[in-house]
């Protein structure tokens, strides 16, 4: 069930909302990998180098229980170019029918595998970043805290679009349903960590951040406060917000103009930790 609902949100989004949410663009190879039984959509550069490039591993939205890798290519595709970097996106399991931790410990297999099969990719292992939207970036930052506390894998940097940080009694049109659905209806999940990256009892030593928010976004105030706990604890921030724009703006060129902006943000920021020249 879980498989056939992500084919056929890729579906939806390579052939009927491509204006929605963009191409890949020119200048990329798109391919497919597979670590165990998890897909992963590859975006490579087609010029440069070709071999120890950057990895930039990227975490779709759609609240653990929606979404594609699809509907993040035109932001993969054009992160790929401009940064020389292979991306990577992931096709995570989904609730309800796998709850948490499902979508952390495949997108924590995931990391591992990229570092095991860098050469294969073409790729450094020691020059890898995470991102990711929405749900999507509560993923990232938890793996960041992650590798941070078993040893490794070394992340060198983080970037956090509009994500939720505390999942504990959080409210909202559909957002209580939603965190229902993900925990599989324990909500006592919540107070973990590995759910809530806010509850971690400490964010010193992670690694640089770039979080993105947007005035208008109803989970402004999580990206914001998550950036002020990483200050907090010593972490190198930057903030991106825009004033004409709201949630899953940077996933849909087709609608937000600040998409554009955002992105030129998230490229000089993963040139800048990852090492890689920016065209």
């Amino acid at each position: 069930m879980v498989e056939l609902r992500e084919r056929r949100a890729a579906l939806l989004a390579n052939r009927h909302l491509t204006w929605v949410f963009g191409t890949d663009g020119p200048g990329v190879r798109v391919g497919e990998e597979w670590a165990g039984g998890i897909r992963l959509r590859v975006c490579t550069p087609r010029s440069g180098a070709t071999s120890q490039r950057p990895i930039v591993l990227v975490l779709h939205g759609g609240g653990w229980c929606w979404g594609s890798p699809e509907q993040s290519r035109w932001m993969a595709g054009r992160i790929a170019a401009r940064t020389g970097a292979v991306v990577v996106a992931p096709a995570y399991r989904l609730a309800p029918e796998h709850p948490h931790p499902a979508a952390v410990d495949d997108c924590w297999a995931v990391l591992r595998w990229l570092v095991a099969n860098a050469d294969h990719l073409g790729a450094d292992p020691d020059r890898i970043a995470v991102m990711g939207d929405s749900a999507g970036g509560t993923l990232a930052a938890v793996l960041a805290l992650r590798a941070r506390d078993e040893g490794g894998p070394r992340i060198r940097g983080q970037v956090l679009i509009y994500p939720l940080v505390d999942l504990v009694g959080l409210r909202g049109p559909g957002l209580g349903s939603i965190v229902e659905t993900y925990l599989g209806g324990d909500a006592s999940r919540a107070e973990a960590w590995s759910v809530s990256p806010l509850r971690a009892e400490s964010h010193v030593g992670l690694p640089p951040a770039l979080v993105l928010t947007a005035r208008f976004d109803p989970l402004r105030p999580h990206a914001e406060r998550y950036a002020e706990a990483l200050r907090t604890a010593g972490v190198e921030v930057a903030v991106h917000c825009p004033d004409l724009a709201t949630h899953a703006y940077l996933t849909l060129p087709g609608l937000s103009p600040a998409s554009r902006g955002g992105l030129a943000r998230v490229v000089s920021f993963l040139g800048g930790v990852l090492g890689s020249r920016v065209s």
